[in-house]
C-alpha cells in the first residue's frame, strides 16, 4: 500500500489537543520517517514535529487513542515511548487523578494481554514494553503510594497461569531495576528504601515461587519462576534459601530435567556465592548433591571437549554454567571441603571436571576455567612462599599437605596452560586463518589479556613445583623435535609458555633448562626447511631470549651469540622478522647494557664497539621504522658508560652516518635554497630527524653532544621551512597545505620540535637549558607560529613549551610573558568559535595552560588584567568543552589555579580574585555539573566545588562577594549569602525542585565539603532529582533520610572543629565556655 506523504498542515494537527487526536496521520507520519519516503528537509521536518509531539505535556492523553485505533506497530511503540517518558519526567506534576489514570490504563493492558496465553505470545514485545513502563511507575509509586502493589500482584498469581508468569518477570524486572540498575536513576535514599519495602514484603512472592515450584506442571511457568528467583536471590533474607527445603527442590526436581537444568544450575551458581559461614552444612549438602546429579548427566569418564563440540546449544550452554558453577563454589566454599577429609574425594571429582572443561575450545569457558586456577594457584603459593623445590640438588619439592591435596590435579593444569598458551604482545610472526605466516599489524587486545593471565597463573604453577613443569615442557621441545607433534601452533603454545616463566625457577635451574631449549630450537631451525618453518622458530627464538634477560646477563658468550643471531634475522625479509628482530634487540638491550660497553673475559673490546664498527652493515636491510629501533637500542647500551668523554666519543660515532647524510643535504641547500623543495630530500632529513629522537630518548642528557652539533642548523631549517610553507600559502592559498611536500615540511618542523623538547626533558642542568638552548628555540619558533595563518600554524609547539615547562619549571619563569605573548591570543581566536576546528591545538594549547599554571603560576600576576580575564575565561570555556580529555585538563587547570591562589597569591591580589571571579566560577562550574554530556567527569567537579565551598566556610574568603547595593543586608557573610544565591539559582534553573529539596541540597554543598566522597555522593543524588519534575509530594522518605544525615554530617564536623582551640571563632562557641573556659583546654 502506497504511504500518502503528510503535508505541514496535517503535521501540525499531531500537536493540536484541542481536537480528536488523528491517529491515521501519525500512522503516515512514522512510516514516512521511517521509510524515507519524501524529500530530506520534508522528513527532517515531520521527524521534529513526532520529537515535539514527544515532549508535549498533553501528549500522554492520546496514548489510550494510538494503541486502541492505530493500524501501525510503530505508532504503538510510539505511544508507549511517550508514556514512559512522562512517568521519568513530568510523573508528579500530574495530577493524582492523571497518574491513577495512566496506572489503571498501564495495569489494565498488562492483565489483558497477559491473561491470555496466546495473545501474550503474540504481542509479546509490546508486552515486554508494559512491563517495563509499570515498573518505572512502581519506581514513583511503591510503597507509598501504591502500599498494597506486592500482595495485589501476588493475589492475581493465583487466578490465570499465563498472567501468573507475566507477573513473576514484572516482579523480576523490579528487582533488577532496584538491586542492580539504580545507581544515578534514583537517590541513595529512595534505593535504600524500596530494598528494605522488597526484603519486608518478600514473604508472599516466595510463598507463589514455592507453590509453582511445587505443584506446577506448566513448564514455561516454572523456567520463568526459576529465572525470577535468581534476580532474588543475591538480595533475600538467607533464611528462605537454607532454612526451607528450596534447594533440595531445586537439585533433586528439576537439576535432571533438561528443560530447566540451565536455570537451576544458574540459581545454585547464585547461591554458592553467598557468603554464610553459619549455613555451612547447607553448602556442603549443596554441593554433595549437585555433585551427585552431575555424575548422572555427565559421567567422570566423559570427554567433554568433544561433548561440547557435538552438543546442542543448550547442552554447550549447560557446560559454561558448570564451569562457573564450580568455579564460584570453589572460590567461596573450597576451604571447608579441603578441611573435612571424607569431602576430599568430591572435592578432587569436581577439580577433575574443571580439568576437562578447561580443554574445551571456547574462550569465554576457559576465561571462566582460568580465573579459577589462577586464583588457586596464586592461594597455594602465598600460603608458603618458601616451600618451593631446589631441583638443582636433586632434593624433593617440599610440599604443604593443601599443595599435595592438589598435586595431580595442578600436573593436568599445566599440561592445559602449555598446549594452550595465548600469544604475547611481543610475538609479531603470527599464523593467520589461512594457514600462511604472516606479520601482525592490528593489536589482539583479548589475546594479550589472556596471555597476561595466562602467565602469571603459569608462574605460580611453577613456583609450585619446578621439576613438573620442566619435566612437561621438556617432553614437549622433545615432541616438537622428533616431529611427534609438530605443527606451528604446538610450537608456538610451548614456546609462548617458556618465555612467560623467566624468573620463575631458580637461576641454576633456569640456565640448565634454557640452554637446552635454545639448543634444540637452533637445532630444529637447521632441519626444518621451507621460509615459512624458519620464520615461526626464528620468531619463537627471538621471543624466548628476549624474555630472559638474566641468564642473558649472566651468560655473556652466549648473550653475544643471541645479539649476532638478532643481527642475522635484520637481514631476513619474511614479514615480521625484521621488526620483532629489532623488537627483541631494544629489549636485550635495555635489560643488558652494561655488558656491551664493558671489555668481556677473551674480548679486546666491548661489543658496543663492535656493533658500531659495523653499523651500516647491519641495518642495511632494515627500513627507516626499524633503523630508528636499531638507534633507541643502541643509545641504551651507550647509555650505560660513565666516562664522559668515552660516552661522547660513541655518541659521534653512532650519528655519524645520519649526521653525515645531514651536513651533505644541508650544505647543498646553503648553496641552492631549492634542495630543500625536493620531496626526496625532505623524506630523508624527517627520517634522520626521527632517528635523532629515537637515540636522544635512549640516551637521555648525554645526548647533547649531538644535539649541540646540529642545533642552529636545525632551528635554521625550522625557519627556512616556515617561510617556504608562508610563501606557499601566500601565493597559492591555504589548499596548498594538503599538497604532499608541505605535508612532509610540516612533519620536518614537528620533529624537531619533538627532539628538542624530548632532550630538554632529559635534561639534567635546567640552567643551561635555560640560558643556552631556551632564547635561540624561542626566536627560531614563536615568531613563526604567530606568523603563521591558522591552518600552518604548528600545535607541537604548544604541546612542546607545555613539555618544557614542565621540566624546567620557574627556571623558565623570565621566559612565560614572551611564549604567552605569542602563542596565547592567536590560539584561543583558533579554538574559540566552536568545540571542532584545530582539536590538536585545543588539546596542546590546555596542556600548556596546565604547565603555567603548575609550575609558574606567579607569572600570571605580571600580565595585564584583560590577558588574566582571558585566562579565566579560556579555562571556562575549557570545562564546557565537548572534547573529553580537553574538559578533563580544563578541571585539572581549575583546580590548581584556585589552589595557587590560596597558597601563592598575595593578600590583596588574592581577594581581589575571589571578590571578581569566585561567583562566576561556581555558576560555570554548576552549568557543567548539570550537563548530562559532561556526567563523566562529576569526581573533578566535586572536588572543586567542595574546596570552594570549603574556602568560604573556613573564612579564607574575606572580601564580600556580593555588592552590598544589590542585597537586602550589607552585612551578611559570605556563608549565608551563598546559601541563598546558590538556592536562588537552583530555583530559577530548575523550578520544579520544591524549597525543602533545595534547603537540603545547598546545605549539603557546606556540611560535607570536608569528605569528597560524600560531597560527590551528594552531587549525585542532586543530579538524579533535577532529571525528573516533582510536584507536591514533597516528603519522600528518603528526603527525611538525607535531612537527619545532613544533621549528624554537621554536628561531627563541629565537635571536630571544637576539639582544636581557635578554630571556631569566640562568638560561635557555646555560652557556657567563656574565653577562660576556652583557654584552660
Amino acid at each position: 500500500m502506497a504511504i500518502i506523504l503528510p503535508n505541514e498542515d496535517e503535521a501540525k494537527r499531531l500537536l493540536d489537543f484541542n481536537q480528536k487526536f488523528p491517529v491515521d496521520i501519525l500512522d503516515r507520519t512514522l512510516a514516512s520517517v521511517n521509510m524515507c519516503i519524501g524529500e530530506l528537509p520534508q522528513r527532517q521536518y515531520l521527524q521534529k514535529v513526532l520529537d515535539e509531539l514527544k515532549q508535549h505535556p498533553h501528549s500522554w492523553t492520546v496514548v489510550e487513542a494510538i494503541l486502541e485505533l492505530s493500524t501501525y506497530d510503530h505508532s504503538k511503540y510510539f505511544a508507549l515511548q511517550i508514556l514512559e517518558y512522562v512517568i521519568q519526567t513530568r510523573w508528579k506534576v500530574l495530577p493524582p487523578q492523571q497518574r491513577q489514570g495512566i496506572k489503571d490504563f498501564t495495569v489494565g493492558q498488562i492483565i489483558k494481554i497477559s491473561s491470555d496465553t496466546e495473545l501474550s505470545e503474540k504481542q509479546r514485545t509490546f508486552l515486554n514494553k508494559m512491563n517495563i513502563i509499570l515498573v518505572q511507575i512502581l519506581k514513583k509509586e511503591w510503597p507509598k503510594n501504591w502500599p498494597t502493589f506486592i500482595s495485589d500482584i501476588c493475589r492475581s498469581c493465583r487466578t490465570n497461569q499465563s498472567l501468573c508468569q507475566n507477573n513473576l518477570i514484572i516482579l523480576k524486572l523490579l528487582s533488577e531495576d532496584v538491586f542492580e540498575f539504580s545507581l544515578g536513576q534514583m537517590t541513595q535514599g529512595k534505593i535504600k528504601h524500596l530494598k528494605d519495602s522488597m526484603c519486608n514484603e518478600f514473604s508472599e512472592v516466595y510463598a507463589i515461587c514455592q507453590h509453582i515450584m511445587e505443584t506446577s506442571q506448566n513448564p514455561q511457568l516454572i523456567c520463568t519462576t526459576l529465572n525470577t528467583l535468581l534476580r532474588f536471590l543475591s538480595w533475600i533474607p538467607l533464611g528462605y534459601i537454607f532454612e526451607t527445603n528450596l534447594i533440595n527442590t531445586m537439585i533433586y526436581k528439576f537439576l535432571n530435567v533438561p528443560l530447566f537444568r540451565n536455570s537451576t544450575l544458574k540459581c545454585l551458581t547464585e547461591i554458592s556465592g553467598i557468603k554464610a559461614t553459619q549455613y555451612e552444612g547447607q553448602f556442603i549438602e549443596l554441593f554433595t548433591s549437585t555433585l551427585a546429579n552431575l555424575k548422572q548427566i555427565l559421567p567422570l569418564s566423559i570427554n567433554i571437549k568433544e561433548a561440547y563440540g557435538n552438543g546442542t546449544n543448550d547442552e554447550q550452554y549447560f557446560i559454561q554454567n558448570l564451569s562457573l558453577f564450580l568455579h564460584t563454589f570453589l572460590s567461596e566454599h573450597g576451604d571447608v571441603l579441603e578441611g573435612k577429609v571424607d569431602l576430599h574425594t568430591p572435592l578432587l571429582e569436581a577439580l577433575h571436571y574443571l580439568v576437562l572443561i578447561s580443554e574445551v575450545e571456547e574462550t569465554e569457558i576457559f576465561k571462566i576455567c582460568l580465573e579459577y586456577w589462577n586464583t588457586l594457584a596464586a592461594d597455594l603459593y602465598r600460603e608458603s612462599p618458601l616451600a618451593t623445590a631446589s631441583p638443582i640438588l636433586g632434593l624433593p619439592t617440599h610440599q604443604t599437605p593443601r599443595r599435595q591435596l592438589y598435586q595431580s590435579v595442578l600436573s593436568k593444569v599445566r599440561y592445559i596452560m602449555i598446549s594452550r598458551m595465548a600469544k604475547p604482545e611481543e610475538v609479531l610472526v603470527v599464523e593467520n586463518e589461512h594457514g600462511e605466516v604472516v606479520r601482525e599489524f592490528m593489536k589482539d587486545t583479548d589475546a594479550i589479556n589472556m596471555y597476561k593471565s595466562m602467565r602469571e597463573t603459569l608462574v605460580y604453577l611453577t613456583h609450585l613445583d619446578y621439576t613438573d613443569i620442566e619435566r612437561i615442557m621438556t617432553e614437549k621441545l622433545q615432541n616438537q623435535v622428533n616431529g611427534s607433534e609438530w605443527s606451528w601452533k604446538n610450537l608456538n603454545t610451548l614456546c609462548w609458555a617458556i618465555g612467560s616463566i623467566s624468573g620463575a625457577m631458580h637461576e641454576e635451574g633456569e640456565k640448565r633448562f634454557l640452554v637446552a631449549v635454545i639448543k634444540d630450537l637452533l637445532g630444529l631451525c637447521e632441519v626444518k626447511r621451507g621460509k615459512d618453518n624458519k620464520a615461526i622458530i626464528a620468531s619463537n627464538i627471538m621471543y624466548i631470549v628476549g624474555q630472559y634477560p638474566r641468564f642473558l646477563r649472566a651468560h655473556w658468550k652466549f648473550l653475544k651469540t643471541v645479539v649476532n643471531k638478532l643481527f642475522e634475522f635484520m637481514h631476513e625479509t619474511h614479514d615480521g622478522v625484521q621488526d620483532m628482530a629489532c623488537d627483541t634487540f631494544i629489549k636485550i638491550a635495555q635489560k643488558c647494557r652494561p655488558h656491551f660497553i664493558q671489555v668481556q673475559s677473551a674480548e679486546v673490546m666491548p661489543f658496543i664497539e663492535t656493533i658500531l664498527n659495523d653499523l651500516s652493515s647491519i641495518i642495511c636491510d632494515l627500513q627507516p621504522q626499524q633503523v630508528q629501533t636499531f638507534y633507541e637500542a643502541v643509545g641504551y647500551m651507550i647509555s650505560a658508560q660513565s666516562d664522559k668523554v668515552v660516552m661522547e666519543r660513541l655518541v659521534e660515532k653512532l650519528m655519524s652516518l645520519p649526521n653525515s647524510s645531514w651536513d651533505t643535504i644541508l650544505n647543498e641547500a646553503s648553496k641552492n635554497p631549492d634542495i630543500l623543495k625536493d620531496s626526496e630530500n625532505l623524506k630523508t632529513l624527517y627520517s634522520i630527524l626521527k632517528t635523532n629522537a629515537r637515540a636522544c630518548k635512549s640516551i637521555g642528557h648525554d645526548f647533547i653532544v649531538q644535539l649541540r652539533r646540529n642545533y642552529l642548523e636545525m632551528l635554521n631549517l625550522y625557519s627556512t621551512l616556515g617561510d617556504n610553507i608562508l610563501s606557499c600559502v601566500a601565493t597559492r592559498g591555504e589548499l596548498v597545505l594538503k599538497e604532499p611536500i608541505i605535508k612532509t615540511m610540516r612533519a620536518i618542523k614537528k620533529e624537531i620540535l619533538k627532539l628538542i623538547s624530548k632532550w630538554i626533558e632529559r635534561s639534567r642542568d635546567p640552567n643551561t637549558v635555560c640560558d643556552n638552548f631556551i632564547p635561540p628555540l624561542m626566536n627560531a619558533v614563536l615568531g613563526d607560529y604567530q606568523r603563521s595563518v591558522p591552518a600552518a600554524r604548528e600545535p607541537e609547539v604548544l604541546n612542546s613549551f607545555a613539555v618544557i615547562i614542565n621540566r624546567l619549571e620557574n627556571h623558565i619563569m623570565a621566559h612565560i610573558p614572551l611564549i604567552f605573548t605569542a602563542s596565547f591570543q592567536c590560539t584561543l581566536n583558533m579554538i574559540n568559535k566552536d568545540f571542532e576546528e584545530f582539536p590538536e591545538h585545543r588539546v596542546n594549547f590546555y596542556l600548556l595552560l596546565q604547565a603555567i599554571t603548575r609550575h609558574t603560576f606567579e607569572a600570571y600576576f605580571h600580565i595585564p588584567p584583560d590577558e588574566f580575564s582571558l585566562v579565566i575565561n579560556s579555562i571556562i570555556w575549557g570545562i564546557k568543552h565537548t572534547m573529553r580529555n580537553v574538559s578533563d585538563t580544563a578541571l585539572d587547570i581549575l583546580q590548581t589555579f584556585l589552589e595557587n591562589v590560596q597558597t601563592q597569591a598575595a593578600d590583596n591580589a588574592k581577594q581581589g580574585f575571589y571578590q571578581t571571579f569566585y561567583i562566576s566560577l561556581l555558576q560555570h562550574v554548576f552549568s557543567v555539573l548539570t550537563d548530562s554530556s559532561h556526567a563523566a567527569e562529576l569526581n573533578k567537579q566535586a572536588k572543586i566545588l567542595a574546596y570552594m565551598f570549603r574556602i568560604v566556610e573556613n573564612g579564607k574568603v574575606t572580601v564580600p562577594l556580593y555588592d552590598p547595593n544589590n542585597v537586602s543586608n550589607p552585612n551578611v557573610d559570605n556563608r549565608s549569602y551563598l546559601l541563598e544565591f546558590i538556592g536562588g539559582l537552583l530555583k530559577q534553573a530548575y523550578p520544579h525542585l520544591l524549597d525543602s529539596q533545595i534547603r537540603i541540597i545547598v546545605k549539603g554543598l557546606f556540611d560535607l565539603n570536608e569528605d569528597t566522597n560524600a560531597f560527590r555522593e551528594h552531587l549525585r543524588d542532586f543530579l538524579v532529582q533535577i532529571k525528573e519534575y516533582c510536584g507536591e509530594d514533597v516528603s519522600d522518605l528518603f528526603l527525611n533520610e538525607r535531612e537527619t544525615e545532613l544533621a549528624k554530617a554537621e554536628e561531627e564536623k563541629r565537635n571536630r572543629q571544637m576539639a582544636v582551640p581557635g578554630i571556631l571563632n569566640p562568638h560561635e562557641l557555646p555560652d557556657k565556655q567563656d574565653n577562660r573556659d576556652y583557654y584552660a583546654m
